[in-house]
């Protein structure tokens, strides 16, 4: 029997805010918003994706109008995290299957603290969705949407930009924040990867690469090859797994990158999937098939006079393809095994 084919998606819309409305010392025109929806609503097209994690929503309404224009996604589950009315910018998921329930976190959760260390940051710079879906098959899965803190230097009043001192101070201020929002999100995710009761999928623009210590406290760390099996049995599930390392291990080329900020082109945006839907597992219910990057209305700054429009995106999508078996063990609950 064929697999059934599912596509999820990460999609961070830089700045989708209504027309006329100030953000950052700015505002867009009628004009300029309505170009912005249909580019966001063509991308999602192209993209084909069935399920989408979505980053810097300033306002549901204007992501509404965005999904209207898509052909795929015109009748959507759409849901944002939006705890208040502040002009901030949020997480949300759009996506054609149920979603049966959702949370938005906004706290750390419990027993974050970094024993010998006195840093005050006890809540995520924008908050974290989770969601349950239910997928093709009578699969369900955890859907977690996120966006970590920038590697925008975080300067104190008082503090000279033209201070090179102060620039490290800034962006060490930057790191600190992402690394205790990944070790938080981290502890929300060993909270449902331990209970095994679904797959999970981590969908966000995370601002730092695959290797990096922050993304790979998101992840876990893989066991070392001599451990006994049952300690390796223990770490496999509670691993996440990059679905663009999965397919690299089928493929010779990497053209993975998601945004160019000063020449420097990297991949920020990731989709991060649990062992039930990796195919070494034996008892997987699905597997990643192709995992695609939209990246060509990119422009780096430093080789071109052009400029990104002020309607596009200054990140990439990324889509990995799922491919769902129908495969179940007799309790209902998603297979366990190790990868």
């Amino acid at each position: 029997m064929k697999p059934k084919i599912v596509k999820v998606g990460n999609f961070n819309t830089y700045n989708l805010v209504l027309p006329e409305v100030s953000y950052y010392r700015r505002k867009y025109s009628q004009k300029t918003y309505q170009k912005k929806c249909r580019w966001i609503g063509e991308q999602l097209d192209r993209m084909g994706t069935d399920l989408v994690g979505l980053q810097e929503v300033f306002h549901p309404k204007a992501m509404q109008e965005a999904l209207y224009h898509s052909n795929r996604l015109k009748q959507a589950n759409l849901v944002v995290a939006d705890p208040n009315e502040d002009l901030l910018p949020r997480v949300g998921l759009a996506t054609n299957f149920p979603i049966l329930e959702y949370s938005v976190i906004e706290a750390f959760p419990a027993g974050v603290d970094i024993e010998g260390t006195a840093i005050p940051i006890k809540r995520f710079s924008r908050p974290v969705l989770r969601a349950l879906v239910e997928l093709p098959l009578g699969h369900k899965v955890i859907v977690y949407v996120v966006h970590l803190k920038s590697k925008r230097p975080d300067f104190y009043e008082g503090e000279a930009r033209s201070d090179h001192f102060a620039l490290a101070k800034a962006q060490t201020r930057s790191l600190i924040r992402r690394a205790m929002e990944a070790t938080a999100l981290r502890g929300l995710l060993l909270e449902d990867l331990k209970k095994n009761d679904h797959p999970l999928i981590l969908l966000g623009d995370v601002n730092d690469s695959g290797l990096a210590v922050t993304t790979r406290l998101l992840s876990g760390e893989p066991p070392h090859r001599k451990y006994p099996m049952d300690v390796k049995k223990e770490i496999w599930d509670v691993l996440l797994y990059q679905a663009k390392d999965i397919q690299a291990r089928r493929s010779f080329e990497d053209y993975y990158f998601t945004h160019i900020h000063n020449g420097h082109h990297e991949a920020l945006d990731h989709i991060l999937v649990s062992q039930e839907l990796v195919e070494e597992n034996p008892n997987h219910i699905g597997r990643i098939g192709y995992v695609k990057v939209y990246n060509d209305h990119l422009v780096d700054e430093t080789q071109s006079d052009d400029d990104l429009p002020a309607w596009e995106s200054d990140h990439g999508q990324v889509v990995a393809t799922l491919e769902l078996d129908r495969r179940r063990r007799q309790d209902g609950k998603a297979p366990s095994d190790p990868v």
